[in-house]
């Protein structure tokens, strides 16, 4: 076994001896492209998110160095027709590029891994002593072997993160992967597959692909992959079961992120410490992703201050992602910001409304937290102004209220969507969009006779009150409070806490001016 060259299996065996949830399932995808035209896999995804495991599975599975059956022969994989045919029957190249940075500076790394790479090679098949080039030596091997090699290499993007500003070294570096995968002569004479890891996908060259060749699947679009991107909500379930934690909190908390065909996903990092820890809390703030998001929500894009706000008054927002670079700075707007946060996990995104939002609590706390901390005025007014509407709305102070109200209906809707039902319902969610430090938010609850426009419930370890709010336009605020009486809204909070405010918002649609009503509802 070597560093580089087969590696072995006691990286998966280690895993094994820990909770693990079973994906070996991802092998018997993997095991359908070898030595096809989509052998090249690109898969990228989050910090925590399993990448390496999935390496690590990959490499004790292929490795024939090693005798991997019995780690496998219980898992799901075994199932597989092909199991027994692919398994320990290759020569694994394995390279984790986080190490890699480790021991090279930039301008050595590529010299390095050639090197390296080679050395362990030519040990084991001495025949690529003979041969003048890198590819050269490698195929040299395979005809030696009688098999061609599998190839994963994990956390493929981290010198392109970690040098983000180098050029030159970016451009060797997708050179020496060119030279590996965009040379069909070489690369279907050496590689049965390749299978890489990283958080963003593959660089892009202008419009498309440095490495064109890979199959790519990522947040936005993870193909036959999405099940094996996290945890899904049938294994969190069982994990909950057997460490008798509570589901619907770990589906507050953990889930948000869905794919088509696969339903919800789950942050598997966050989903594991939550269970051992028995707390449930951010642990997102212990991956060095988690200070990346001041960085980029701080850009002076148009738009992109007023578009965190709405995600984080649980507005979804739309979003172009098809221009993204692919890399941390070259941003051309808006659009690319978003665009890199749901690659960082931040965001989830909608494939059919092409849309963005803020998957979790977890994710929540971490924008809210970088909001307060990223130092600009725009965002840290809209957090002030929003906690101290809620202090208004509780103290009955409903001139302030109204004040606020019409403040933040003139700000942020689009003048031909003023009078609009969806539109008036997301001038209450931004004006109250600190709500989830102390309250759950329903839309059009069912309540009663009808359906009530806002409902804040309050957190259980918070003091404040629910609420109950109704917009209306050209009537009084005093019968937005009728209809809330009338239809008997409160209903819907019968045993959940006596202590409820009512709270009727109106305005005049040639004026704009906007007056407020707060009646405390005793049941």
């Amino acid at each position: 076994m070597g560093v580089f060259l087969n590696p072995g299996n006691e990286g998966f065996a280690t895993a094994l001896r820990s909770r693990y949830v079973d994906k070996t399932g991802l092998i018997g995808v993997v095991n359908k492209t070898l030595d096809t035209s989509d052998k090249l896999t690109c898969i990228s995804r989050p910090r925590r998110f399993g990448k390496s495991y999935a390496a690590q599975m990959l490499c004790a599975y292929y490795d024939k160095s090693c005798d991997s059956a019995p780690l496998f022969n219980h898992l799901e994989i075994s199932k597989s027709e092909t199991y027994q045919t692919y398994l320990n029957r290759f020569d694994v190249l394995y390279v984790d590029m986080t190490g890699v940075i480790g021991e090279a500076a930039p301008e050595e790394m590529i010299p390095f891994l050639k090197r390296n790479l080679l050395s362990e090679i030519m040990e084991q098949y001495p025949s690529a002593k003979n041969e003048e080039t890198f590819v050269g030596a490698l195929v040299k091997a395979v005809e030696e072997a009688g098999n061609k090699f599998i190839m994963i290499i994990d956390e493929w993007d981290a010198p392109i993160r970690e040098f983000k500003d180098n050029a030159a070294f970016q451009k060797e570096y997708l050179d020496f992967l060119r030279l590996l995968f965009k040379n069909s002569g070489i690369t279907n004479r050496v590689f049965a597959a390749a299978y890489m890891t990283g958080i963003l996908p593959i660089k892009k060259d202008g419009t498309q692909s440095a490495v064109s060749d890979f199959k790519e699947y990522t947040m936005i679009d993870p193909g036959g992959y999405g099940e094996y991107i996290g945890f899904t909500e049938s294994e969190v379930k069982a994990l909950c079961e057997d460490y008798q934690a509570v589901f619907t909190m770990m589906k507050t908390w953990y889930d948000g992120y869905e794919f088509q065909d696969v339903g919800a996903i789950y942050n598997p990092n966050s989903v594991m410490l939550a269970l051992e820890r028995k707390r449930f809390s951010s642990y997102w703030i212990e991956t060095s992703a988690a200070s990346a998001l001041k960085t980029y929500i701080q850009y002076d894009y148009d738009g992109l201050s007023r578009t965190i706000a709405e995600l984080i008054g649980g507005i979804d927002a739309g979003v172009d992602t098809t221009g993204f670079a692919n890399d941390l700075v070259t941003f051309r707007g808006r659009d690319d910001i978003l665009t890199l946060l749901i690659h960082l996990g931040y965001l989830g995104y909608d494939t059919e409304t092409q849309s963005v939002r803020i998957p979790n609590e977890e994710i929540r706390l971490e924008f809210s937290k970088a909001v307060r901390e990223d130092g600009n005025a725009e965002t840290i007014r809209r957090l002030q102004e929003s906690d101290q509407l809620f202090l208004d709305t509780i103290e009955g102070r409903e001139d302030a209220v109204a004040a606020q109200i019409e403040k933040v209906h003139a700000e942020e809707t689009n003048p031909m969507h003023y009078n609009r039902e969806d539109s008036l319902r997301s001038v209450i969610k931004l004006a109250y969009y600190t709500y989830k430090n102390h309250y759950l938010q329903w839309e059009e609850l069912p309540a009663g006779i009808g359906y009530a426009d806002v409902v804040y419930l309050p957190k259980k370890e918070s003091n404040y009150p629910a609420l109950v709010v109704e917009l209306k336009w050209n009537q009084s605020a005093e019968s937005a409070i009728e209809q809330i009486k009338d239809r008997n809204y409160p209903a819907v909070l019968d045993g959940y806490d006596s202590r409820l405010l009512l709270v009727g918002i109106s305005y005049d649609t040639s004026t704009k001016v906007h007056s407020c009503k707060i009646e405390w509802w005793e049941k």
